[in-house]
């Protein structure tokens, strides 16, 4: 398994997003997938080292919509295939995931997106959601746009929790990275309460007019939705591999389908910590 940064402690930890490129006549669906960095970023003295600490907007109540157990169990699959971490724990080894003994809450701005879009959307999250285990919770729609200084939380949007994750359709003037031949882009941000790094939200954005231009016949809705699946796949925390055999492989894959590494990362994914501190 490829290697990946580690965030410092005390602070949230932001992984670039990763992004998949539109129009690659060599891959089935015309889906080939950018090969981009990780990167950690400290905000100084935001999030508070401890979960009693600092003002009480920074971040939800600790522990909102957590569950005893985990809610969901990832699928036993063979260990088969190669797969990535975005980022891991201090001890460069654990992958650093989202809290599986709560929801991931997720919202759709469907504007300037394709017929369908709520849809797609849903069909790509059923399938992380079955490859990883997790709850994924549908909130509706939001007018939210992307930000890349897009708060944690937002209790006066969404309210005393952590803000879900976004899905919208953008353009190059509203998301730089989906300038050139970038068709989507999608990361998590990651925070700690003295414990293990967790996901708590995240954001997918896919670019709009390429999106509607494949809208209307069944392979360019199949680009799309594959497209999708990597995003949210880089949400839960997957990076990319060499491997042209995986969906998360730079230039994807033949079928267009998640490959045997990219559900094996997923799996792992799904057993990450559950930390009602946060």
């Amino acid at each position: 398994m490829d290697g990946g940064a580690h965030p410092g402690s005390g602070h949230p930890a932001l992984p670039q997003p990763r992004g998949a490129v539109r129009g690659a006549p060599a891959v089935v669906l015309a889906l080939a997938l950018a090969l981009g960095a990780t990167w950690v970023a400290d905000r100084p003295g935001w999030p508070p080292t401890s979960a009693a600490a600092g003002p009480a907007a920074v971040r939800p109540t600790p522990g909102v919509g957590a569950a005893d157990a985990p809610l969901g169990q990832p699928p036993t699959v063979p260990e088969q295939g190669t797969w990535s971490a975005l980022q891991h724990q201090g001890d460069g080894e654990t992958p650093v995931a989202y809290d599986p003994c709560r929801p991931v809450h997720y919202v759709v701005r469907s504007d300037g997106g394709p017929a369908g879009a709520a849809r797609l959307v849903a069909e790509a999250v059923a399938e992380v959601s079955a490859a990883t285990g997790l709850r994924f919770v549908a909130d509706g729609g939001t007018d939210e746009g992307w930000s890349e200084d897009r708060p944690a939380a937002q209790p006066g949007r969404y309210g005393d929790r952590w803000a879900p994750v976004l899905v919208s359709w953008e353009t190059p003037a509203t998301v730089p990275a989906l300038a050139g031949t970038v068709a989507g882009v999608g990361g998590s941000e990651a925070w700690s309460a003295g414990g293990p790094y967790v996901y708590v939200t995240g954001a997918v954005a896919v670019d709009a007019e390429w999106a509607r231009s494949r809208e209307g016949d069944p392979e360019g809705r199949a680009a799309l939705r594959g497209v999708l699946v990597h995003e949210l796949a880089h949400v839960v925390g997957l990076g990319h591999v060499e491997d042209p055999g995986e969906l998360m492989s730079p230039h994807g894959n033949a079928t267009g389908q998640l490959g045997p590494g990219d559900r094996a990362g997923l799996a792992r994914l799904g057993r990450g910590a559950c930390e009602p501190r946060l």
